[in-house]
């Protein structure tokens, strides 16, 4: 397995999860677990993928996806799994 955690934060609109989950299911990633909520007009979403069966490696879909954000007005992180959790660990 080649797990990420994909983070989505900004003002809440349409169309969030579908473009996202979109872009992993068109590059065969495989969705384990996902989160969201929204706050006060704020959208927040935490998934953790995996990237084992993709068609790209890590650094092209990290930046595809940090592209989406960008155009959709959103941040959207992509973050290895074992970074992740040694950043959080503290």
């Amino acid at each position: 397995m080649n797990k990420v955690i994909i983070t989505v934060v900004g003002k809440d609109n349409k169309g969030i999860i579908a473009r996202v989950c979109t872009y992993l299911a068109d590059h065969d990633a495989n969705i384990l677990d996902i989160s969201q909520t929204i706050v006060s007009g704020f959208f927040n979403m935490m998934m953790i993928v995996d990237l084992a069966d993709t068609d790209g490696n890590f650094d092209q879909i990290q930046n595809d996806l940090h592209e989406l954000g960008l155009m959709m007005g959103l941040e959207i992180k992509c973050q290895r799994e074992e970074i992740f959790e040694k950043m959080h660990r503290i």
